[in-house]
């Protein structure tokens, strides 16, 4: 079912006491996006741009004298949304676009929709289905790469959102918008598929519009993550299915992807944006079998050549910790070709060489003491070196680092040191190994 026209008539019983020619803002959503979408709620969120949340009963109190109650609801709560969608998608879209609580979540960054859409773009490929659209992240993306974009999601809301971006971001000549379950699209007349499938709890979420998305789960709705990719919504192998009838296909996926369910057909790629973990995306057209870990921003390119298993060394002068995409690619071994190095364990993904290497595939940290885990020694250790800041990193233990942290509190002061401790296992014994960012000089504790 189509969702209604944010440009249609009000109903009838839309006036209020201001005088206002907005629908009024009401429970049903589609109801209160018509309303945000009118002249009144465009000037509303206008003047909402750069409000104070701690001051919102206060704002919410001044608007409402002038606006029905509704729809300055309705104003706040996107106006909240856009503020939390900045760091995603940059404050000038953000101010401009429109979103649900789904979406902001759920959105692909910008940095990364743009990555993979310049990646589709360079295959060649123009004209791409994006299901399972959310907000509009990647479609957006795609067409500002000068991809024609169909956009499919099943949720009323968030395609008229979705149609809303494309509109106000002057994209809507290349981004058609289609209110539909995924499954049932023809998807013959592109020349790629993108699918990126619900992946929490409850299967009628919004950005999925797949089977069971009519279960009655709403924008904006909780739900743990899913790990098993056949209870994507849709499905994995639905969505594999679909990507092998185009030339060229993207699925985005857990970065906690079993390796062993990635078709051999398929590219893996793992993607970080500024050292944290995005997502991983299994391509089809494009590298059957390679694995890949991707660095943005670069992009930076780790790519696998089937190494065994680094060799376990004795803590050397540096510890490298590599990035996460890295590490989700099953890729440490080649990092620790390039460094020269080994691991500190066979079970853990910390690197140790002797010699410090630049490289963007890792963090490197000068390590200065290695100890058996003893909280006491640990805090005899940072008062005697008068450290003022602490970072504490684990990997391999069982001791979470907030623990730590309130433990050896009282040995902390103000002075000029700042030190890393990893809590993690060496050679299989519980070990502290201390150290600093390699390169770095000590500076004093503001």
């Amino acid at each position: 079912m189509n969702a209604p026209d944010p440009a249609a008539p009000p109903p009838s019983d839309a006036s209020n006491a201001s005088g206002s020619s907005a629908p009024s803002a009401s429970s049903d959503p589609l109801v209160s996006f018509a309303a945000l979408r009118t002249e009144e709620g465009a000037a509303l969120l206008a003047g909402l741009a750069s409000y104070d949340p701690a001051q919102e009963l206060a704002v919410a109190t001044r608007l409402r004298r002038d606006h029905p109650a509704e729809l300055v609801s309705a104003a706040l709560g996107q106006a909240r949304l856009r503020q939390r969608a900045a760091a995603k998608f940059g404050a000038d879209d953000a101010q401009r676009m429109f979103f649900t609580p789904n979406g902001v979540e759920q959105a692909t960054r910008r940095s990364v929709a743009a990555y993979r859409a310049g990646r589709l773009a360079a295959l060649g490929v123009r004209s791409v289905a994006d299901l399972c659209s959310g907000i509009g992240g990647d479609a957006i993306a795609f067409a500002r790469a000068g991809i024609r974009v169909l956009a499919v999601d099943r949720d009323p809301l968030t395609a008229e959102v979705v149609r809303a971006n494309a509109e106000t971001l002057g994209l809507a000549g290349l981004i058609e918008v289609r209110c539909a379950d995924v499954t049932k699209v023809d998807v013959s007349a592109y020349d790629a598929v993108f699918v990126d499938p619900a992946r929490r709890g409850g299967a009628g979420s919004a950005s999925s519009g797949g089977p069971g998305a009519g279960s009655g789960r709403g924008p904006g709705a909780g739900g743990g993550r899913i790990f098993d990719p056949e209870a994507y919504s849709p499905p994995l192998s639905w969505a594999v299915g679909v990507a092998r009838t185009r030339p060229h296909a993207a699925l985005k996926v857990a970065p906690g992807i079993p390796h062993e369910a990635v078709p051999d057909d398929a590219e893996a790629e793992w993607i970080s944006d500024g050292g944290e973990v995005k997502e991983a995306v299994l391509w089809f057209g494009a590298r059957p079998g390679t694995v890949t870990a991707t660095l943005l921003p670069g992009p930076r390119f780790l790519t696998g050549r089937g190494l065994p298993d680094p060799p376990v060394r004795k803590v050397g002068r540096y510890l490298y910790e590599p990035d996460g995409a890295v590490i989700r690619a099953h890729l440490v071994a080649e990092a620790a070709e390039e460094l020269d190095g080994g691991l500190i364990d066979e079970t853990i993904a910390y690197i140790t060489a002797d010699e410090l290497r630049p490289t963007p595939y890792a963090t490197a940290y000068e390590i200065t003491d290695e100890l058996p885990f003893n909280v006491k020694r640990l805090k005899a250790l940072l008062r005697e070196r008068g450290t003022g800041v602490l970072t504490v990193k684990k990997r391999g233990s069982a001791v979470e680092p907030e623990e730590l942290r309130r433990k050896v509190k009282s040995a902390l002061g103000r002075g000029p040191h700042a030190v890393t401790v990893f809590l993690t296992r060496v050679a299989g014994a519980p070990t502290m190994l201390l150290g600093r960012p390699a390169g770095s000089p000590l500076q004093p504790c503001p």
